[in-house]
């Protein structure tokens, strides 16, 4: 059974599939491996799976690494001793971290909206392993109805071509057009960010439809303006059957540099006083509402809650709440 053939499901009989799902039913074929190009790799690409209400929703790694020297990218403005501190008071070491590249893949019943591409071959083996995780989920590229581009970083635009054609033949693209406006006047010699946008984002441009903050892609996933970062990076909010969930997209790129001190200044940042100033809204009403959100670079499956802790916020990790479909709104104490 295709992915296709499930949304066709009634919704009753989907979502009696329970916590397990798709990936609970084993679903594999020959066509699905004949269309998934496996480059040989080292890394594992799983998909994980979430109940949002009627909504499936996926969590694919692209991939990981492991870097050195990480207040190159996070906490640039402090001192070393107070990163030090910072890092031991989270139980991390100061001097290596391992980052995550996770796309979201929502199944709405009617359509499947993939955020993000990953990094397509841009830096395999440590990525560019999206196709290997919806193979996982039984999902085919040519079955994608929505892509929507958070924003344009390399490792979000990477994976939108594969040997010079659309990975995702059928699929109409959606983002900011403020997003779009900034790298195609950037031009492709700025940086590698710039070079892939000309030659993986700029090829679709006559598909893609131009989103602004409160639009919906589809009914249920609205834009929400979380600019800084880039100047029309989005992130999104997907909510049925009264559930919701915020993809955060790259509005924190740690769990702990960027949430515990979400001031701090962050290299990949654009504008950090307003990627700071979006980091504080965002995370607030996600801990004020308590509600999840997935965050692209986050520890893989990427799921997380957060509080309100002091100046900044506490991450805590998704574990089950999302794999027990309603019954958690019906035992939830008063």
């Amino acid at each position: 059974m295709s992915s296709r053939d499930f949304m066709k499901l009634s919704r009753r009989g989907a979502l009696a599939l329970g916590a397990g799902g798709l990936l609970a039913t084993g679903v594999r074929s020959s066509e699905v491996a004949a269309e998934i190009p496996m480059e040989t790799s080292s890394q594992h690409a799983p998909a994980t799976e979430f109940q949002l209400g009627e909504f499936k929703v996926y969590t694919l790694l692209d991939g990981s690494f492991v870097a050195e020297h990480p207040q190159d990218t996070f906490g640039m403005d402090q001192t070393s001793e107070v990163f030090a501190q910072a890092s031991h008071d989270h139980f991390i070491p100061d001097d290596k971290f391992r980052g995550f590249f996770t796309p979201t893949l929502v199944n709405t019943g009617d359509t499947l909206v993939l955020f993000d591409t990953g990094r397509g071959t841009l830096a395999q083996p440590e990525s560019g392993n999206l196709l290997r995780a919806l193979n996982t989920a039984g999902i085919r590229p040519g079955e994608i109805d929505v892509v929507v581009l958070t924003h344009m970083h390399a490792d979000h635009t990477g994976g939108l071509m594969h040997n010079d054609a659309p990975t995702f033949p059928r699929a109409r693209y959606v983002t900011s057009p403020i997003e779009f406006d900034y790298w195609e006047q950037l031009g492709p010699a700025a940086n590698q960010s710039a070079r892939v946008f000309a030659d993986n984002v700029l090829p679709l441009r006559e598909k893609f439809t131009f989103i602004e903050p409160g639009g919906e892609v589809v009914p249920g996933i609205t834009a929400v303006e979380a600019y800084g970062h880039t100047p029309g990076h989005m992130a999104y909010s997907v909510e049925a059957n009264g559930q919701k969930l915020m993809l955060t997209a790259d509005t924190a790129n740690h769990f702990a540099w960027s949430l515990a001190y979400p001031d701090w200044r962050v290299v990949f940042d654009i504008d950090k006083a307003r990627a700071a100033e979006t980091r504080r809204r965002i995370f607030g009403m996600i801990a004020e509402e308590r509600i999840p959100f997935i965050g692209y670079h986050m520890p893989f499956p990427a799921l997380g809650f957060v509080e309100a802790v002091g100046d900044g916020f506490r991450y805590i990790p998704g574990t089950y709440q999302l794999q027990l479909g309603n019954e958690d709104e019906q035992n939830r104490p008063e």
